[in-house]
């Protein structure tokens, strides 16, 4: 049971911002941090997308029934977040989660999303990396049809060289 307690102590703790070591850390688990330095800031996302940020006064929100699977618990709870952007019109409905806040998180952020979509129009970086996306797959698919028609021609020509001629 210490060991586990010991264990425990000495994983890194993490707030909303910075990861830093627990208070009775065990030196085994641990390494030192720099002279002066009390926290490790924590990795954010390489390519993060500057979105507008949304005012709260411009969004109508609402809680409806979701639908889909679920049967009953799915039915009977009002857990489907539906949020317009008053301004511009634009209508988001999210129901990925059973959980209210979850929804709420996640359609905000959808939200911001279409909005960035909705006000640049072609120029926005969301549209721009899905057409990145689109390109590298075509380009791999077409990597992969190559490989296996080249794969294709070389079991012809194996098998053309090995029949016997009569």
């Amino acid at each position: 049971m210490s060991r586990i307690v010991t264990l425990l102590r000495g994983m890194l703790v993490h707030s909303s911002r910075f990861w830093w070591r627990a208070p009775h850390t065990d030196p085994r688990m641990s390494r030192r941090l720099p002279a002066g330095l009390t926290y490790v800031p924590s990795a954010g996302k390489k390519n993060s997308i500057k979105l507008p940020l949304l005012n709260e006064d411009d969004l109508e929100e609402q809680f409806v029934r979701g639908s889909g699977p679920g049967g009953q618990a799915t039915n009977k709870t009002s857990n489907c977040v539906v949020l317009k952007h008053i301004p511009s019109g634009v209508v988001v409905k999210c129901h990925q989660t059973r959980s209210v806040d979850q929804n709420r998180k996640r359609a905000r952020e959808i939200m911001q999303e279409k909005l960035d979509i909705f006000y640049k129009g072609e120029e926005s970086e969301i549209l721009l990396r899905k057409k990145e996306s689109v390109v590298r797959k075509q380009e791999k698919r077409r990597k992969v049809n190559e490989h296996l028609e080249k794969k294709r021609l070389f079991k012809e020509s194996i098998s053309a060289e090995t029949k016997p001629e009569s």
